[in-house]
Order: C-alpha cells, then sequence, then structure tokens
C-alpha cells in the first residue's frame, strides 16, 4: 500500500536511492545535460536545486556539505568554480526537463534535464520574448501615433534631397543663360577685326597708283 508515500523511492532502498541521485548530479554538473527516465529526472531535480543554491555561497563550509552529497571533487569544483557564477542572477529554477518520447524496450517515459543557463538556445528565445513589453490601450495609441508619424518624417527627409537637387539644377540653367550670350558676343567681334586689315591695302594701292 502507498500511504504516506511522500515522494518517489524509485523501486530501490535508501542506500542505492542515495547513490543513484548522487552520481546522476555529479553528471548533470560535469556534462550540463544528461538523459534519463522523467521518474527519476523529477526526483533529481529536487535533490540538486538545493545544492546549486548553496553553491552561491563559496565557503569551505558550503563546500563540505556539497561534498557529503556528491561525494566528488572534480563535480565539486566545478561547481563552485563554474556553474556558481553563471547562475549568480537567478533566483530559482536552475534545471529544465525536456521529454523527448517513450524507450523501445519497457516503454518507459524519457527525457532531458539540463541546466538553463547552459542552453544558448534558449535563451537567446527567452531573451528576444522578454524585451517585448505589454501593451495597453494608452500605450497603443501612442504607438499607433507614432507609427503615423514616422512615414510622413520619412516622406519630409525624402523630399528635401528633392528640393535640394532642383536648387543645383537653376544655377546650372543660369549659367546655361550666361553662356549663350558670350557666345553671340564672339560672334559680332570676329567680323569688326576683320575690317580694318581690308582698308589698308585699299589706300596702299592708291599710293601705287599717284606714283605711277
Amino acid at each position: 500500500m502507498n500511504h504516506g508515500k511522500k515522494f518517489n523511492h524509485l523501486g530501490r532502498k535508501t542506500g542505492h536511492r542515495r547513490a543513484l541521485l548522487s552520481n546522476m548530479a555529479s553528471s548533470l554538473i560535469l556534462h550540463k545535460r544528461i538523459e534519463t527516465t522523467t521518474a527519476k529526472a523529477k526526483a533529481l531535480r529536487k535533490y540538486i536545486e538545493p545544492l546549486l543554491t548553496k553553491s552561491k555561497n563559496d565557503t569551505t563550509h558550503s563546500r563540505r556539505v556539497v561534498f557529503s552529497y556528491l561525494l566528488d571533487k572534480y563535480a565539486v569544483t566545478e561547481l563552485f568554480r563554474e556553474v556558481a557564477p553563471k547562475i549568480a542572477d537567478r533566483p530559482g529554477g536552475y534545471t529544465r526537463i525536456i521529454k523527448t518520447g517513450f524507450r523501445l524496450g519497457d516503454n518507459a517515459d524519457m527525457c532531458f534535464i539540463e541546466l538553463v543557463d547552459y542552453n544558448e538556445l534558449m535563451t537567446k528565445d527567452s531573451t528576444s520574448t522578454g524585451a517585448k513589453k505589454k501593451r495597453t490601450r494608452r500605450a497603443g495609441k501612442k504607438a499607433t501615433d507614432a507609427t503615423t508619424e514616422a512615414p510622413k518624417a520619412e516622406a519630409k527627409k525624402e523630399e528635401a534631397p528633392k528640393a535640394e537637387a532642383k536648387k543645383e539644377e537653376a544655377p546650372k540653367a543660369e549659367a546655361k543663360k550666361e553662356e549663350a550670350p558670350k557666345a553671340e558676343a564672339k560672334k559680332e567681334e570676329s567680323p569688326k577685326e576683320e575690317a580694318p586689315k581690308e582698308e589698308p591695302k585699299k589706300d596702299d594701292d592708291k599710293a601705287d597708283d599717284k606714283a605711277e
């Protein structure tokens, strides 16, 4: 009978169960992610999360308490040196369980259990969704006003370069008009210069006639 069953015994005696959870906790700290059954993962979560909280206070007493549970000096060193600084800002919920289906042999419910801060894909998604703010009616009106004003401002910015281009074209047209009278003046000057050259020739001819 299961009267007063406070937790899952996992079909093991006390010593076997403690050794199982200790080994699984050490493996999770060293590898950051392990695959197991869902029942064992839920039991492991209750076992390891208090140890992760205790690792935030790096003292000799904390290390000795954690070592009494893990019984693995390499796991304790990894926990206090690498894991503790990464979870320092997290107030709890250090692990995540991801179900993967059922095992072929005995149809057991399988899953991954991992440390939350070491899954980069999930942390990126959470930061992108967390950045979005809730919309309210007042905020919605402001957002709509801002969205309507933005295209108008862009249209004004586009019109400004066009007006500048027109201003630049206007001096060019005036410069062309100024060049046209100069060309006409050159045409008028060319016959005046030729006329005085022909007159001295006529005077010389008359002088020759008189000499004869």
